[in-house]
């Protein structure tokens, strides 16, 4: 019996569902220590116990063994050495596993739209790249990106974030054989909506420019890389046409308004349109500190270089809000498989990371909107045939 694997499962299954110890062992009608020690894998339990565990956590027997999948084409970078690498990659590995399931037992697979431009896009011809992927798209030169998620999900790209509290790790790519095309987002509080959104577009950047870079045994960060998937972010969000049009019409607001009504049209960084003046030779590098400069003038206050606008002052421009970065085709997903019965209440409630009341109140909410839907199409019926009179009770 592998009693790691047993034991990493037992509390990922439990945290999964939002149990404490005290609570599984309740659930289990097992004793405390009995928990513990299976999950410090100090004993061998019997399989009377792993039966009574696997009932409170409504998942089979063999779940319990089930052994973290181990990703290859993956490209896993950050400016800080991290110790929970190896469990962030089983997560991933894990949500990639139930997103294609459901996928397959609900027959909503998409293909990955891009992968027919991927032999046009060049790290030689970076910025050429993000246009052709935008007109692939179907983005208009000038057209800002709304929903990022929404984009990428639609074109085949999964997306899945995850909350890491590091400022060194902002997101990761994974490649085609091992589920995906997907990227991961860190959405850790402290990192800006604008740079998860950057996130996204620069891990896509990776993915279209540097297939040969995805290997998870490299964790070394490759500055020429980085660069690049940094231009084909910012150009990926804010065409040049498009930036050229807004930064024009805005030409007789003071400087910093201008910048920050820019960076909310296309939802990103000020740091963002900075770099596209200085690569338009527009300002030179003293713009940095100038800008900060000029904030700090207008909004008595200064601005680091690793900070966002949020609006601490009335009168400075509201930073964004988590909702504009809110991936929801796998929710959508889950939803539609355990409404047709194709997955239980508690295998949803595992793959959505959320424990079984919080499970059951969604439940109830979905009903509910299961019943306006019916209410509406009474009444569209009932608008073209009056003579059947049909009555909605919501």
């Amino acid at each position: 019996m592998d009693l790691q694997g047993l034991s990493k499962n037992v509390r990922r299954l439990r945290v999964g569902r939002s149990f404490s110890q005290p609570a599984l062992a309740d659930a289990a009608g097992l004793s405390l220590p009995a928990i513990k020690n299976l999950e410090l894998a100090k004993s061998e339990p019997r399989m009377k116990t792993l039966q009574a565990i696997a009932k409170a956590l409504d998942v089979k027997i063999q779940d319990l063994f089930q052994p973290d999948r181990q990703l290859r084409t993956v490209r896993f970078r950050s400016a800080k050495r991290m110790k929970n690498r190896e469990n962030l990659l089983a997560e991933v590995a894990r949500h990639l596993d139930d997103f294609n399931y459901l996928e397959k037992i609900l027959n909503r697979k998409k293909p990955f739209r891009l992968d027919a431009v991927r032999a046009r896009c060049s790290r030689d011809r970076v910025i050429e790249s993000a246009e052709i992927c935008r007109k692939k798209l179907k983005l208009k030169p000038t057209e800002p990106i709304h929903d990022i998620c929404g984009l990428l999900e639609n074109s085949g790209v999964k997306v899945f974030p995850v909350s890491t509290t590091s400022d060194g790790f902002f997101g990761l790519s994974v490649g085609d054989e091992d589920g995906g095309p997907a990227v991961v987002v860190n959405v850790w509080e402290r990192i800006s909506v604008e740079r998860q959104i950057f996130s996204a577009a620069h891990e896509l950047g990776h993915l279209m420019l540097h297939p040969d870079a995805f290997d998870v045994g490299q964790t070394g960060e490759s500055k020429e890389e980085e660069t690049e998937a940094n231009c084909f972010a910012g150009h990926f969000l804010m065409p040049n046409e498009g930036f050229r049009n807004e930064w024009d019409e805005a030409a007789g607001l003071h400087f910093v308004d201008r910048v920050f009504k820019v960076k909310g049209i296309f939802r990103i960084s000020y740091k963002t349109v900075l770099s596209r003046l200085l690569e338009h030779g527009v300002v030179d590098k003293s713009i940095w500190k100038n800008f900060n400069i000029a904030y700090k003038r207008r909004f008595n206050r200064s601005l680091s270089f690793k900070e966002e606008p949020m609006g601490v002052d009335p009168a400075e421009p509201f930073g964004m809000h988590r909702f504009n970065f809110y991936e929801d085709r796998f929710r959508r997903l889950a939803r539609e498989a355990v409404e047709k019965d194709k997955i239980s209440m508690g295998r949803g409630a595992e793959m959505l990371r959320i424990g079984i009341e919080e499970m059951q109140d969604l439940l109830k909410d979905w009903r509910l909107d299961q019943q306006k839907k019916k209410c509406r199409l009474k009444q569209i019926v009932h608008r073209h045939f009056p003579v059947q009179r049909l009555f909605c009770t919501i």
